[in-house]
């Protein structure tokens, strides 16, 4: 009877041993499955985590290129800021220059008009304030006897007060002869040819005058252009008159040739280059 009863009360434990048993695996196997999905979502947030570090990866070289591009982009416009600052600069010393230049240019006209004004009112010099430079026009009958190029008594006084003022201002000097259309005849056409040589003959000498009063030789040139500007019409003789004349020009500064450039010439052009003798003409 005990032993009957020793082997139930065994077997009961055995039965209990087992199901706790049975209930741990359950328990067990349901945090397997627990810890399955958790790995299962936690390869998934890997696998984004991956993706998105990739594509961070990316952006953080789009923008290093980005950054190094807008240097690049920094160090252009600081070059053409600098450009920029330097032309402001060299555009003002410039402005500054001309507003200079304008103020002497005004004295010398003002001046010019003041010691001529009996001349000027009698309409045998003109003296005009170009935008850029002064062009003083004097009549061939106040320099030069007809057909000459030897200055009159009248011409040297007037060149001299002319001299006086242009002696004041740094610009080159271009002294242009101009003639009408006649035909140059007789004695005078074995020492002029044609209106080529006679205009630059007569630009010569008031160069020459211009020199003597003092005026630096490098500062002048004397052109000659004949017949090739009239003034008016060589059909009538007030028209010839007109364009027989000396112009004598102040040149802009930035338009003087440079140091040590060619000499200018202190003649007209020469026989050789000038227009044929047989279609010269002039104030004979």
């Amino acid at each position: 009877m005990l032993a009957a009863l020793g082997v139930a009360l065994a077997g009961c434990v055995s039965w209990g041993d087992h199901r706790e048993v049975l209930e741990e695996r359950d328990r067990l196997e349901a945090e397997v499955a627990r810890l399955g999905e958790r790995v299962t979502l936690l390869e998934a947030s890997n696998e984004s985590l991956a993706g998105e570090r990739v594509e961070l990866i990316a952006q953080v070289e789009d923008l290093r290129q980005a950054r190094e591009s807008l240097e690049v982009s920094i160090a252009e416009l600081e070059a053409v800021r600098a450009d920029l600052e330097a032309n402001l600069k060299q555009s003002q010393r410039e402005l500054d220059a001309r507003r200079q230049e304008v103020a002497g240019l005004r004295g010398t006209y003002d001046g010019l008009v003041s010691d001529l004004q009996a001349e000027v009112a009698a309409g045998r010099i003109e003296i005009e304030q170009l935008r850029e430079g002064l062009r003083v026009g004097l009549s061939q009958e106040v320099l030069f006897p007809l057909g000459s190029a030897e200055l009159g008594a009248e011409g040297v006084d007037v060149l001299r007060k002319v001299a006086r003022r242009l002696a004041g201002v740094p610009h080159p000097i271009e002294v242009e002869g101009h003639t009408d259309d006649l035909t140059i005849r007789g004695g005078l056409a074995e020492r002029y040819p044609s209106n080529w040589e006679l205009g630059g003959a007569r630009a010569a000498r008031v160069v020459r005058l211009l020199q003597e009063e003092g005026i630096e030789p490098t500062r002048l040139r004397a052109v000659s252009l004949g017949e090739t500007q009239p003034l008016a019409s060589n059909q009538e003789a007030e028209g010839r008159a007109r364009n027989r004349r000396i112009e004598i020009r102040l040149v802009p500064l930035r338009e003087a040739s440079p140091p040590g450039g060619e000499v200018p010439a202190a003649a007209g052009a020469p026989a050789e280059e000038a227009a044929p003798a047989d279609d010269g003409a002039g104030d004979s």
